[in-house]
């Protein structure tokens, strides 16, 4: 099931990422990004719209991107699998299916920039 929240938002400002995008885009083809959240979830509505653009402008392929939807007792598939408490959160894998890095809705920046500062740390 895919989630509404991320459509790419059409506001959003390209331009503005540059950096995060670059680095997205560097790993386009390498990582998988699974992304657990709620179209019911205000942070998940406010978050991941600018995150499915960010992906979009980095022309991540679609078969990269795993979009699942979870309830609002925030259950569905790999919640415990991959330890999913608070959403959205983002893992990002590479192809061996190792953890790379992952976003968690309390961090302090938005998704893109957070994951592209953790993937120039660990992929450099």
């Amino acid at each position: 099931m895919s989630l509404e929240t991320m459509e790419p938002n059409p506001a959003w400002d390209e331009a503005s990422y540059e950096d995060a995008i670059d680095t997205l885009e560097a790993h386009n083809d390498e990582l998988v990004y699974k992304v657990w959240g709620g179209d019911w979830c205000k942070d998940c509505r406010k978050l991941l719209p600018d995150f499915g653009a960010a992906l979009d402008a980095a022309e991540v392929p679609e078969d990269r991107i795993e979009e699942i939807a979870v309830d609002e007792d925030k259950q569905g598939p790999g919640v415990e699998e991959y330890g999913i408490e608070y959403i959205p959160t983002v893992v990002v894998l590479d192809d061996d299916g190792e953890e790379v890095t992952r976003f968690v809705e309390e961090e302090d920046q938005p998704p893109a920039i957070w994951l592209a500062q953790r993937l120039e740390d660990e992929l450099a």
